[in-house]
């Protein structure tokens, strides 16, 4: 092989920003579709278009080249996470903490082996799952893909899911029909960074961190797990991507993995002195294939001349390239057998997206991941009753999904039209009730002409992904269920809740106003299994595979202490002991309100804003090395777009208590150092901003955690050009110990 083509298959573009023709030209080993992408930019293409362009991509990838070099088929690599979910009409498993509860890793095999089945009907080769985080921070945005903050539980569940998408190592079928690749992700830390702060930061002593996070790779190793996904992380402040230490040196020498690791979106452009187009490091720490969605052709370009400079040793470019051929010769994408996509095995079957025994095993997932926290003795609920089914979440199958669901972030925009043959919760109810010889209303917003015996209401968190979904805190602050639940308690009528969440969450409010609450997690398109525990269709076997926080301030759990319910908690439907009236206090939700300095584009009274000196009459003008002007966020120049000088500052200041909570946008990481000072100290928050660039608008909450004892003022201070929005500026007195967040 040439080195052009050699360097190419070390690169793996996303589907919407090249075409068959590059292919042709550059011969990618591989290439993947991004959450939000779909064959011909079209997201909800159906099945069939998904399958016309990986044929594309094959036939590109095959033409013959000239001076007789092989020819090597690419292979195409996806996101499904909790089933085939980019797809419609796809099976929609339960996420991985509602597996975790389930506790029942032949279920999870079961579930691989459904999706992969329903991967190939697509002629699609590679699954970027299982995800074998730890989380330890339920405040990360993605929990949700975690199995539990129990490691050796994330690693039999994770090692299980491998084996249903490849087959059991040694196995006839390994790899075979009916099966595809396998990633294990996200090595490693990802679920440990500090604060729950998606792509952050993990600190501390390298063999406790490994004691953690380490534990699920070598239990997916020895089930043969083919490729595994370096993590955006940083340990103790070298990111994954380019950790030489640790990919090569603890991923290969300790725990022995013989496969391919492959980066995650461009996660290489995180290290430093790397660009997503430049960045040799990567290569030379481990990493065998990039991920560069957009960057292919300037990336290849680079890669090559580092080569041919002898900046990157030829050597290790081919140790890469073994790598990824091995893996197509085990997959069956090399040699006279080879077969286009839509030739093999179950590929064009499109009667096997979400058919009947897919949906018996997610249906057998959703009830036996159901968790009831509480029970006065409602449930099972009594055949014949007149039910009433409240919440705009009850007949939503996207909220019921969450995120990784037909799009990125998934969302309530996605209406049940979206899911051909799936079942909401209240579909479900609605059977469950009339079998029973009892009837089923819906009511979204709970008004009713003729009084329920029972109403059951649907509520929780709305879908995200990644870094969207990362809090602050663990309160469920959404104001409708618990609205719902306290109408029917001043009624008299009794109250199940189904709360939908990414992650336990304090809810001690709705539990008090509860007679039932389930913590159903993220159930997917199969709502009747629901209905089964409710209706005491199949016993209440769930159990807690994350501790639930007793108070709200957000901190970390890990165990007993602080728990409401600690890991392991699940009632039967016998168990109606009373829970006893629990502690409404938050300090989150007591304290004084906030007092807003900035909101709407306009300054409050006692407020001013100045740069080097010169006033900013409400953040408007230029002074000092610093331009203010208006932007809109939400509505016209209702927040500001403030253009750092190099040595510039800002400075915002008056009366007022409490921590300093500003909503901002950071659209690229600082190019120098940025300080934050109130009173007499200043703090570097360079590193910490660099995470929440590029992550859309966020919270900073900064407290005497972090800076000290207050002034009456906030200077930001850069020593580079930088550019930084920000919409409000408030202050409001927080719970004691409340840590600084970015």
């Amino acid at each position: 092989m040439s080195l052009e083509r050699k360097v190419a298959q070390l690169i793996q573009p996303q589907i919407n920003s090249f075409d068959a023709q590059e292919m042709q030209e550059y011969r990618w080993g591989s290439y993947l579709n991004g959450g939000n992408g779909g064959p011909y930019g079209d997201e909800f293409a159906p099945a069939s278009q998904w399958l016309r362009l990986a044929d594309e991509m094959w036939d590109a990838s095959t033409q013959p080249l000239p001076d007789g070099e092989p020819v090597i088929p690419t292979m195409w690599g996806t996101d499904a996470v909790h089933g085939h979910t980019n797809v419609v009409q796809a099976t929609i498993f339960p996420h991985n903490i509602a597996l975790g509860a389930t506790g029942d890793a032949d279920l999870v095999r079961q579930i691989g082996a459904a999706t992969a089945t329903e991967i190939e009907v697509t002629g699609i080769d590679w699954n970027f799952s299982p995800t074998v985080a730890v989380a330890r921070d339920d405040r990360w945005g993605r929990t949700y893909e975690s199995y539990s903050e129990d490691p050796d539980l994330v690693a039999q569940m994770g090692a299980a899911l491998v084996e249903g998408l490849q087959g059991k190592k040694g196995a006839e079928d390994y790899l075979g029909r009916g099966r595809v690749i396998a990633t294990a992700k996200h090595f490693f830390g990802d679920g440990g960074t500090d604060q729950g702060v998606d792509q952050g930061d993990v600190n501390g002593d390298i063999d406790a961190l490994k004691a953690i996070h380490a534990v699920p790779y070598p239990v997916a190793i020895e089930a043969g797990v083919e490729t595994i996904m370096a993590s955006f992380n940083s340990i103790n402040g070298t990111k994954m991507h380019g950790n030489e230490a640790l990919l090569t040196g603890v991923l290969r020498g300790e725990m022995g993995f013989e496969g391919l690791v492959v980066g995650d979106w461009n996660g290489h452009g995180q290290i430093a002195g790397c660009t997503v187009s430049d960045c040799p490091q990567a290569l030379i720490a481990g990493l065998d294939i990039y991920m560069v969605p957009d960057d292919a052709v300037a990336l290849h370009t680079s890669l090559v001349a580092q080569v041919r400079d002898g900046t990157i040793p030829e050597a290790r470019v081919d140790e890469a390239v073994a790598r990824v051929l091995r893996i197509k010769q085990r997959a069956g994408l090399l040699g006279p057998d080879a077969q286009s996509p839509s030739a093999r095995p179950n590929a064009g079957e499109y009667d096997k997206l979400g058919m009947a025994p897919h949906r018996a095993v997610a249906r057998e997932a959703v009830a036996k991941s159901q968790v009831i926290l509480k029970n006065d003795g409602v449930l099972p609920l009594k055949p014949g009753s007149d039910i009433l089914v409240a919440g705009v979440a009850a007949d939503s199958i996207a909220q019921a999904a969450g995120g990784w669901t037909l799009t990125w972030q998934g969302g309530r925009e996605l209406t049940n039209d979206y899911f051909p043959g799936a079942t909401s919760i209240w579909a479900g109810i609605e059977e469950a009730a009339q079998e029973s010889g009892g009837s089923a209303t819906l009511s979204t917003d709970g008004t009713f002409d003729q009084r329920p015996d029972i109403a059951i209401v649907v509520f929780g968190e709305e879908p995200y992904a990644e870094f969207a979904g990362d809090r602050k805190n663990l309160i469920f602050a959404d104001s409708e269920g618990l609205d719902l639940l306290r109408k029917f308690e001043e009624l008299g009528i009794p109250t199940v809740s189904v709360f939908l969440s990414g992650r336990p969450m304090w809810v001690n409010r709705e539990l008090n106003a509860s007679d039932a609450f389930v913590a159903s997690w993220l159930p997917g398109s199969e709502g009747a299994g629901v209905a089964d525990i409710l209706f005491g269709e199949r016993a209440a076997t769930g159990k807690l595979s994350f501790s639930w926080p007793a108070s709200c301030e957000g901190n970390p759990l890990n165990g007993p202490d602080g728990a409401l319910f600690a890991l392991g908690y699940g009632r039967s439907l016998d168990d109606t002991a009373p829970l006893g009236d629990l502690s409404e206090s938050c300090g989150f939700l007591d304290g004084a309100p906030a007092a807003d300095w900035f909101v709407n584009g306009r300054l409050s009274a006692g407020i001013t804003a100045s740069a080097g000196g010169t006033d900013l009459p409400n953040l408007r003008g230029e002074g000092g090395g610093l331009v203010a002007r208006g932007i809109d966020r939400n509505r016209q120049e209702d927040a500001r777009q403030l253009t750092f000088g190099p040595g510039s500052s800002f400075t915002v200041a008056g009366e007022g208590e409490g921590a300093y909570i500003i909503t901002y946008n950071l659209p690229a990481a600082p190019a120098g150092t940025v300080t934050i000072a109130s009173g007499e100290r200043t703090e570097d928050v360079t590193r910490r901003m660099t995470v929440a660039a590029g992550k859309g608008w966020r919270e900073m909450v900064l407290t005497e955690a972090c800076l000290g004892e207050f002034g009456d003022g906030l200077t930001i201070t850069t020593n580079a050009p930088l550019q930084f929005s920000i919409a409000q500026i408030s202050r409001s007195a927080l719970p004691e110990g409340t840590e600084c967040s970015f």
